[in-house]
């Protein structure tokens, strides 16, 4: 029997500074794997950075509408934006969603997955999103159920496998809709996706102790994502979102020599989404 683990690093390209602690959290930590907000300006640099220096790490793409400004003219995603040309933020995102078309969506989203590839020469190991946006609606999760299929990646689950509630880290106002649109669309796509999703190490709960928790009530068997945020803060980073500094204590639990100890005691193997 065998134990994989991906441990997933969001937001690379958030910042400079960001992508410089998720780099980090690999070569001194347990991090394996992580995915990339093509709309930042900063981005194809830090890819760069990550091909020469973290070869090994995963890199997958964070499907944005909640962050920064599109890749595509204003004309072309018009539902997805405010009046100053950027997303809209994630609670004007949610009370947005009737008037939000999902083609207007999926288009910017491809544009960001040509990017990195047009970056890395490669495609994504697998597709993820940004405050978890591509599963508020059936449009947009049929959206990146496309996209997948498109692309040959896998996709992070949808439902998390944890203590509380199956859908922590989804704002409550979709749940209901998720829990009816999702189980079809997935039973009409099967999409590679892991055996399990732990999304419970974050924030305050971003703590070794948490950490070890989670590696320790990992089953016997398959292939399972752990997710985090680590990184370094900047002025620029404390300025512009609410998760900033949380991220530089993520970076220190992962790189903490008791997290690799309990998951080579445990005989976990390390993975990236290719092994889906």
């Amino acid at each position: 029997m065998t134990l994989n683990l991906i441990i997933n690093s969001d937001d690379y390209g958030r910042s400079s500074e960001v992508s410089r602690g998720i780099r980090e959290a690999h070569l001194r930590g347990v991090v394996s794997s992580t995915t990339c907000m093509m709309n930042f300006p900063n981005v194809a640099d830090d890819l760069a950075l990550a091909l020469a220096e973290t070869p090994d790490l995963g890199l997958g793409v964070h499907l944005v509408l909640t962050a920064g400004r599109p890749l595509l003219p204003a004309a072309q995603v018009s539902t997805l934006i405010n009046p100053a040309g950027g997303f809209f933020k994630l609670d004007q995102l949610i009370a947005h969603l009737e008037a939000l078309d999902p083609a207007e969506a999926k288009a910017e989203w491809r544009a960001q997955i040509e990017k990195f590839i047009a970056v890395t020469g490669r495609r994504p190991t697998h597709l993820d999103s940004h405050h978890h946006s591509s599963y508020f609606t059936a449009g947009l999760f049929q959206n990146m159920l496309d996209l997948a299929e498109e692309y040959n990646c896998a996709i992070r689950q949808i439902f998390a496998q944890e203590h509380g509630d199956s859908l922590n880290g989804l704002p409550g106002a979709v749940h209901h809709d998720v829990r009816e649109f999702a189980p079809p669309l997935l039973q009409r796509y099967s999409p590679r996706s892991t055996d399990g999703f732990y999304t419970s190490f974050y924030d305050e709960m971003a703590t070794k102790e948490e950490l070890l928790r989670i590696i320790g009530s990992l089953p016997e068997n398959g292939i399972y994502e752990i997710m985090c945020h680590p990184g370094y803060s900047d002025a620029a980073l404390l300025a512009s979102t609410v998760y900033a500094s949380q991220r530089d204590r993520e970076l220190a639990v992962l790189t903490d020599p008791e997290v690799r100890q309990a998951i080579d005691a445990r005989q976990i193997q390390l993975v990236t989404f290719n092994a889906v």
